[in-house]
């Protein structure tokens, strides 16, 4: 593992902490996103699923500052397609 790498993957957790975290301004800029209204709530659908994708981009980035992702998707191949990645 090395430091650039390290550094990046924590720069990609702290976008994904701020998506979190503004959350209402991104609905408030952006807009409503209308499947996310009507499956995932009445009136928050919409900050529910920005906050959902700030969490999913934080978990990638400690996956990637804490060099799991080819472990992941290794698991992943072998579980899902019964296939071993080159290593």
């Amino acid at each position: 593992m090395t430091f650039g790498k390290f550094i990046f993957g924590l720069i990609i957790t702290a976008i994904g902490f701020l998506i979190v975290w503004k959350s209402d301004w991104l609905m408030n800029n952006f807009g409503r996103i209308g499947f996310a209204e009507k499956h995932l709530g009445t009136e928050g659908g919409s900050r529910l699923l920005y906050k959902i994708i700030g969490l999913v981009i934080i978990f990638i980035g400690f996956m990637y500052a804490t060099d799991l992702t080819d472990s992941l998707l290794n698991w992943i191949a072998n579980t899902v397609f019964k296939a071993q990645l080159p290593s």
